[in-house]
């Protein structure tokens, strides 16, 4: 790694992968490069620019309790019995829920299904909920994206004779519950190396054991129906679920999601096809995916029930997936409307937090809408580069959500707060965890979450040095190149979009851009004659916007940070310049 800058203009280093400073040739040679920087090998470029889940797919039956688990369900749809699906209200848990109930269904199972709610029944299984089901006739009970902390309300539909299966991808507290099947490539002894796996990819591989077992029992009438399912047709809601929870996109996820990419783009499923149409998507994407269909479908969990959400994935009615996809679309914009109130007071107790030196944020407001605590936390942690945690207290009680920077276990402190008592509840994953405790130990709380983040990064600020995947002259930013990049998506967790330092970009002019007037765009010259168009989102009252707003520095020769994307306007695709930062 090489130190190509010294302090920008919002006061960064700047760092470029691998030690080969001599130019690159071409848009090839600059591909290869940035792969070799992120740690991919010559002999596994193919593999990862073309994925595809018959080449990654493992067999479903390396997890532990596979075996098990595909037993007990298949047992319960030869025999007839009513099947119970228990979700979760966020977009991994209801498109959980949408693909285990589409396939049962399908096979003409008897099956009913559960989503908690956020603010009523909260994470995870619920006492109440599971009488409910076992007294609709459930006699099998399967969870998706939940299930591995609900120790004692598995006991409980164990004691009212119901089978139960786990399926979940959260650390274990350390305590597997008693369920008689728990798939979890987290747990201890399972040793498949699918930890990466969002809640819906865990369910999908059931899902995949499953149709195989049930093709060899012999009977004719279900083996026809199983034949008319094609299960890459749920890629679409498994890769909703794998970007909208933040997952690594790596290995089997990078085959899911690519795929399920693609699957999506066919609008096959009536309800995401209309939802699509009301949030105007054209082109998917993970961007399209995770900040626009995403959220329409997390609106419902986070500001009342998730059972519109899950309705929308599950109808085959067009007027009522028209009805539904724009009560989520109406939820979305009241959402945000809440979500932005709560953004100015959260910031100004972030911003006290920044002043004291903090390595981590907690901000707690009263009786703030608990629905957005994890949109805000992930505000913040861009913002500030801090780990962040956001919680809301009401009637004694404090719950919040987190969200974390790479190299900070966010779902380890908190699991270790649970464990010494310190939380009521908790859980998660390394990027995101949820918790809550009495309002009595929000101050110790706050202490422990600060010491535990200081010992992951060992004392230390987390640096906000930036480390850029390779420099190049701005002329050589064209659609050319753009291209050859788009070959790296998906773009996601643990594979961003590249990130290029372009040397030689002159100032031709900026200008606001947008009704709030926080964002920029204009143009660079090149070397070679060209124009570069550029963006720079939140980049008014900078350091980086002041200047490039200041006409006294047209003409200025300057090197630039930032992403590289296409363009499309009037039917015209070019390539345009996502501007973060500047050097003189």
């Amino acid at each position: 790694m090489r130190k190509i800058v010294e302090k920008s203009m919002l006061g960064r280093a700047w760092f470029v992968s691998g030690d080969d400073s001599t130019p690159f040739v071409d848009a090839d040679d600059l591909l290869h490069r940035i792969l070799a920087g992120r740690g991919i090998a010559d002999a596994d470029i193919p593999k990862f620019l073309n994925p595809s889940v018959k080449e990654y797919m493992p067999d479903p039956f390396v997890l532990h309790d596979m075996q098990v688990a595909v037993k007990i369900i298949s047992d319960a749809v030869l025999n007839g019995e009513k099947i119970a699906i228990y979700g979760d209200y966020d977009v991994d848990g209801i498109t959980s829920t949408a693909i285990f109930v589409k396939y049962l269904r399908a096979i003409g199972t008897d099956v009913i299904w559960h989503l908690p709610t956020r603010e009523g029944e909260g994470y995870g299984l619920n006492s109440d909920a599971v009488h409910c089901l076992y007294n609709d006739g459930a006699r099998v009970l399967i969870t998706v994206d939940c299930g591995i902390s609900g120790n004692s309300e598995i006991d409980l539909a164990k004691s009212l004779g119901m089978r139960t299966v786990v399926t979940d991808h959260h650390s274990p507290d350390g305590i597997i519950p008693n369920a008689d099947a728990v798939v979890n490539p987290k747990r201890a002894d399972d040793d498949s190396g699918l930890t990466y796996l969002a809640g819906v990819g865990v369910a999908f591989l059931t899902l995949v054991a499953l149709n195989r077992e049930l093709k060899n029992s012999g009977r004719a009438d279900l083996i026809e129906k199983i034949q008319s399912i094609n299960l890459l047709n749920f890629l679409d809601c498994v890769a909703l679920g794998t970007i909208c929870d933040t997952m690594a996109l790596v290995g089997l996820n990078r085959a899911f999601v690519a795929t399920g990419l693609k699957v999506l783009g066919l609008r096959q499923n009536l309800g995401l096809r209309v939802l699509m149409d009301v949030a105007r998507v054209e082109r998917v994407s993970v961007y399209t995916a995770g900040f626009v269909i995403g959220p329409r479908l997390n609106a419902a969990g986070r500001l009342d029930s998730a059972t519109p959400a899950l309705d929308l994935l599950l109808t085959d009615n067009p007027m009522i997936a028209y009805d539904l996809a724009n009560k989520l679309d109406a939820m979305n914009q009241e959402r945000i409307s809440i979500q932005n109130a709560i953004m100015l007071q959260a910031t100004d107790i972030a911003e006290k937090c920044c002043r004291d030196g903090r390595c981590s944020l907690f901000v707690c407001g009263d009786n703030w809408h608990g629905g957005v605590m994890g949109i805000i936390a992930g505000r913040l942690k861009d913002k500030y580069n801090l780990p962040a945690c956001v919680a809301t207290r009401t009637d004694g009680m404090i719950n919040g959500s987190g969200r974390s920077i790479p190299g900070v276990n966010l779902g380890a402190i908190i699991h270790d707060a649970l464990s010494r008592g310190l939380v009521t509840e908790g859980g998660g994953h390394a990027a995101a965890a949820g918790f809550s405790l009495t309002a009595d130990r929000e101050g110790e709380f706050c202490e422990f979450l600060e010491k535990s983040v200081l010992d992951q990064l060992n004392g230390a600020l987390p640096a906000s040095d930036i480390v850029a995947d390779a420099e190049m002259d701005a002329s050589g930013a064209n659609m050319n190149l753009v291209k050859k990049l788009e070959q790296m998506e998906p773009f996601g967790q643990s594979n961003p979009e590249p990130m290029l330092v372009l040397r030689g970009a002159v100032l031709d002019h900026a200008v606001l851009m947008g009704r709030g007037g926080m964002h920029l765009r204009g143009n660079f010259r090149t070397s070679a004659g060209t124009r570069l168009d550029f963006v720079g989102f939140n980049l008014v009252g900078s350091p980086v916007g002041n200047f490039l707003l200041d006409d006294a520095n047209i003409n200025t020769k300057m090197t630039l940070l930032g992403r590289l994307k296409e363009n499309t306007y009037n039917g015209r695709a070019s390539a345009q310049f996502i501007l973060e930062d500047i050097a003189l």
